[in-house]
Formats: structure tokens, C-alpha cells, sequence
């Protein structure tokens, strides 16, 4: 028996509570896995896991287990790595999941600028718009405004993502200027529904704030999508400036009520304590804060042209 093998496939299997899951994670069988894990309680007498056609769960041994099993398969990975970067460039696998809006017109030259320095990582990326745990999901790190629910994890934020409401030319032409918060429930809203608040938010003007919940004609997961329905004269959506800041600066968006800001959220990077990649990871971090010191470049831009104050609401 390969001990640290039969580690690792424990702790994965612990952590997504899925033999599928953690062989996905592993690239081998299920049946692997599953070898690896009678051999391990085997070694020490007892069962580590409890499992069923539903569901695995830790034995109490397994719990008491866990903690250091995590630690010990997180060093290992991490001296192996440290020895690799004396040696030769870091190689390996690094999996990373992030989010659609920040990805798109974003992040690629922050990828090509990381594999330019370190060839021989393999990036695995996977872009959707869900807030998941990157310790049960087997990712290295989670790029995402929404923290998950766990105790397990550590955040570093990277830059500030902030939300303005927009519509075209043509549809204020067509359709009247809200002048006031309360205006744009006479209007046709896209909204994104992946926001903690659903419907209801706080516009932060000079002389007052303005508590109000909106009546969207469309609710979408996708900030392109209401971009792209703004476009077509449709409505006023609220969406990042991330997304739109190219779209006002030249003119094909306008923005409504820029002087009733909304708070901003924070895009973070998601991680566990223990990672398996700790090198790639740190690495991987370096060249994200490097290249996010400070307001973002799509934001500069609007704050250059007098469209947006250098302050943010939070």
C-alpha cells in the first residue's frame, strides 16, 4: 500500500463526500479509490468512512483523523512543489473557478502573462456564475464576489466591483431620464438574481439614501446577458462596470443616477487553508494582486473621464 496515496484519496473523499467526485479530482477509477481507502483502514483496524448508496460520512475515527491527514497531504504537496522550484519550474495542475463577468474580457491576459512566467502549470479553469466551496468542489481557488458557506477557508480581496444602472441613448430618447431613484419603477429593469438582496437596495446620494425593491421585468444569472439587452434599447439593467465600462465610454450606454451610487461588492479570491497546490496557488496569487494593485483599470477610466468619483460606497 502506497500510504500517502490512500491519504490523499481519503481526504478527498472526506472533503466531497463522493467517491465519483474525488477519483474525478485524482484522474482514476472509482474502483481505485475505493481500493485505496479498504487498504487504509485496513492498516489502522477501523472504518474511516460510513457509506451507503446515498451518502459517506466520516466514522468518529475518520473525524478524528481528517485534520491531520488534510495537513499532512497539504505539507507533502507543498515540500515536493518548494523542491521542484529549486530544481526545475513548477509543474502541475492548478484548478481554478471563476466567474463569467470577470473572466470575459478580463482575465485572459492575466493567464497569459502567469504562463508566460510558468510554463509547465497547467491552468484548469472553469468559469460559471455559482458562489462554490472550493474545498468540496476539489478547486485550488474560487475568483468570486459571494463568499461560501465554510469555516475553511481564506479570502484575499482583489479589487472592488461596482454596479451602476445604464441604458442606451435611444431608450431615454424614447422612454424619459430618471431623475430620481424612485423614477426607475416606472421603467423596464434588468437585474441580476444572484444579488444577497434580491430585488431591494440602497442608492447613496449627497443629501439622502433612498431604500427601494425594484420590479424587474427580467431576472437573469448572466450580467452579458442584461449588458446585451441594454444594448437592444430594451431597459435599464444594473450590471459591474466591468462589464459595461467599455459600452459608456463610448457611448453606446449612458448611466442613470450617477449621483445616487450603490455599494460596492468585493471580488476575492476563495481558498482553503491547506491546499494541495500550495506553490502554484501562491504564485497564481502573486500575479492576480499584481496585476489589481490598486482601482481597476476599467474603472480609472470612467473615474478619468469625470463619469464616476474615485470613492466608493461600501
Amino acid at each position: 500500500m502506497d500510504r500517502f496515496l490512500a491519504i490523499d484519496a481519503f481526504v478527498r473523499v472526506a472533503e466531497t463526500q463522493s467517491f465519483a467526485e474525488a477519483a474525478r479530482q485524482m484522474r482514476v477509477s472509482r474502483s481505485v479509490v475505493t481500493a485505496r481507502i479498504q487498504q487504509l483502514e485496513a492498516f489502522v483496524g477501523a472504518p474511516l468512512l460510513h457509506r451507503n448508496t446515498r451518502s459517506v460520512r466520516l466514522s468518529e475515527l475518520g473525524q478524528a483523523f481528517l485534520r491531520d491527514c488534510v495537513e499532512l497531504v497539504g505539507r507533502t504537496n507543498e515540500v515536493v512543489d518548494q523542491m521542484r522550484e529549486v530544481t526545475t519550474s513548477p509543474t502541475g495542475r492548478l484548478r481554478v473557478h471563476a466567474l463569467p463577468g470577470f473572466v470575459l474580457g478580463h482575465l485572459a491576459q492575466v493567464l497569459q502573462r502567469f504562463q508566460s512566467r510558468y510554463p509547465q502549470i497547467v491552468l484548469d479553469m472553469i468559469v460559471n456564475d455559482a458562489a462554490i466551496d472550493p474545498v468540496k468542489e476539489g478547486f485550488d481557488c474560487a475568483l468570486q464576489i459571494f463568499p461560501p458557506r465554510s469555516e475553511e477557508l481564506i479570502s484575499k480581496k482583489l479589487f472592488p466591483v461596482r454596479r451602476v444602472f445604464c441604458a442606451t441613448p435611444e431608450y431615454v430618447r424614447r422612454h424619459g431620464l430618471p431623475r430620481h431613484p424612485r423614477d426607475l419603477l416606472g421603467h423596464r429593469i434588468g437585474w441580476y438574481s444572484g444579488y444577497p438582496t434580491r430585488e431591494r437596495l440602497a442608492f447613496h446620494g449627497a443629501a439622502e439614501t433612498v431604500q427601494l425593491e425594484l420590479k424587474p421585468v427580467l431576472l437573469t444569472n448572466s450580467v452579458h446577458l442584461l449588458r446585451e439587452y441594454a444594448l437592444e434599447n430594451a431597459g435599464i439593467v444594473c450590471v459591474p462596470t466591468l462589464v459595461a465600462a467599455d459600452a459608456i465610454l463610448d457611448g453606446r450606454l449612458r448611466l442613470m443616477l450617477p449621483e445616487f451610487p450603490l455599494s460596492a461588492f468585493w471580488l476575492s479570491v476563495f481558498y482553503p487553508a491547506t491546499v494541495r497546490s500550495a506553490l502554484k496557488l501562491k504564485l497564481f496569487l502573486d500575479v492576480l494582486e499584481q496585476s489589481f494593485s490598486g482601482p481597476p483599470p476599467w474603472d480609472e477610466a470612467l473615474i478619468a473621464r469625470g463619469l464616476m468619483p474615485a470613492t466608493i460606497v461600501e
